[in-house]
C-alpha cells in the first residue's frame, strides 16, 4: 500500500476528551497497533452536532425506528440538531473513502447495538435495544464497510475477522476505482479463492456463478452484485473447520511436489490446528514455504496466506 487505509474512529477512542465527563476513552490497542496501518479519522457526533465538553448525558426515547434524543436532567430535545447534523456528516462521509469503522460501545449516538430505547423521559421502561443514531445511519447508507464496537476486539476471533474485512474491503475500492475489466475481476476473485472459501463456501460458489456469466448484467449491476456478495462472505467468521478445508485444498497443488515425509509433516501440523492445539499461523506458514521453494504461482498470489500484515499477529493465537 502506498498510504495508510482511512477508517473512521469514535474520537475519544483515540484519547480525544469529548465525552460527557470532559473524559477520554482511549483504546491502547487502536491507538498503539492499529494506528500503524490505518489513517484514523476521529468523529464524535454529539460534539460535532453541537454539545459541550462536559455535558449532560443523552439517551433514546419513545419511539424505536426514530427515537428522540433528550439530554438528563434539563430534558434538552437534540433530536433535530442531531438528524440535522447526521444528514450533513453522512453525506461528507462519502467522499471519505472509509474502508472501516470503530465505533464507541454503549453510546446512544455510536454504539452499533444494546442502545436502550426508553418508552418515555423520566422512565426505566425500555422498549427494546438499537444502534445509535448516528451509527444506524453510517451503516444503512455504508452497508459494505466493516464496522465494529470497540468493546467486541478484545474477541480475538472477532478482531481478526474485522481487520480482514477492512483490507479485502480496500483491495475491492481498489479494483473498482480503475476501468472496469471482467478480466481483473476475475483474477481478483481468483486470487481471493481460499480467503473466501474459509468464510463461507455458500458465498463462494455464489461469487463464481456470478463471474462465470457476467454478459448478464451490465458492468455496474455486476460491480455492485459483486461487492455485496464479497463483502456478505467476509461477515462469516472463519472456523478452524472451515480454515482446516481451505488448507487441505491448497495442498492438493503440492501432493504430487512432496516428499512423503514433508506431506506428513504438514498433514500432522493442519491436524493438530483442527484440534485447536496450533494456532493456525503455523501449518500457513509450511504451505507457504513450499509454494515458494516450487514456484506454485497459483498459492503464491493468493491473498488467503497475506490477508494483512503479519505484524499484526492475528493467526497467532489458539
Amino acid at each position: 500500500m502506498e498510504s495508510k487505509i482511512k477508517i473512521g474512529v469514535s474520537s475519544c477512542l483515540l484519547g480525544e476528551k469529548v465525552r460527557w465527563n470532559g473524559e477520554h476513552k482511549q483504546d491502547q490497542y487502536l491507538c498503539e497497533v492499529l494506528a500503524k496501518y490505518f489513517d484514523c479519522l476521529p468523529i464524535c457526533p454529539e460534539v460535532e452536532a453541537g454539545m459541550s465538553v462536559p455535558r449532560e448525558t443523552v439517551a433514546l426515547y419513545e419511539n424505536f425506528e426514530n427515537p428522540r434524543m433528550i439530554s438528563k436532567p434539563s430534558e434538552t430535545d437534540w433530536t433535530q440538531a442531531m438528524e440535522h447534523y447526521i444528514k450533513k456528516r453522512i453525506s461528507s462521509l462519502a467522499h471519505d473513502d472509509l474502508c472501516g469503522y470503530i465505533f464507541k460501545s454503549k453510546s446512544p449516538s455510536c454504539a452499533l447495538g444494546r442502545v436502550p430505547v426508553y418508552s418515555e423521559f423520566s422512565s426505566q421502561k425500555k422498549l427494546k435495544h438499537r444502534a445509535g443514531m448516528f451509527a444506524q445511519a453510517f451503516t444503512h447508507e455504508f452497508p459494505w464497510v466493516p464496522t465494529e464496537d470497540e468493546a467486541r476486539l478484545n474477541d480475538p476471533e472477532i478482531r481478526e475477522n474485522f481487520i480482514v474485512r477492512i483490507f479485502s474491503f480496500y483491495r475491492l475500492q481498489t479494483l473498482f476505482k480503475k476501468e472496469f475489466s471482467v478480466g481483473e475481476l476475475i483474477q481478483f476473485h481468483t486470487h481471493h479463492k481460499f480467503l473466501l472459501l474459509a468464510h463461507s463456501r455458500k458465498y463462494y460458489d455464489a461469487l463464481g456463478k456470478l463471474i462465470a456469466h457476467p454478459k448478464l448484467l451490465t458492468p455496474k449491476e455486476l460491480k455492485t452484485k459483486y461487492g455485496n456478495l464479497f463483502m456478505q462472505a467476509l461477515g462469516f467468521k472463519s472456523t478452524p473447520k472451515k480454515n482446516t478445508d481451505a488448507l487441505l485444498h491448497m495442498m492438493g497443488f503440492l501432493k504430487n511436489i512432496l516428499t512423503k515425509a514433508e506431506k506428513e509433516d504438514i498433514l500432522g501440523n493442519i491436524d493438530d490446528y483442527r484440534k485447536e492445539q496450533l494456532p493456525l499461523i503455523v501449518p500457513l506458514t509450511l504451505i507457504r514455504h513450499q509454494a515458494k521453494k516450487h514456484q506454485i504461482e497459483y498459492l503464491l498470489k493468493q491473498v488467503y496466506l497475506n490477508p494483512h500484515p503479519k505484524e499484526l499477529m492475528l493467526r497467532n493465537h489458539v
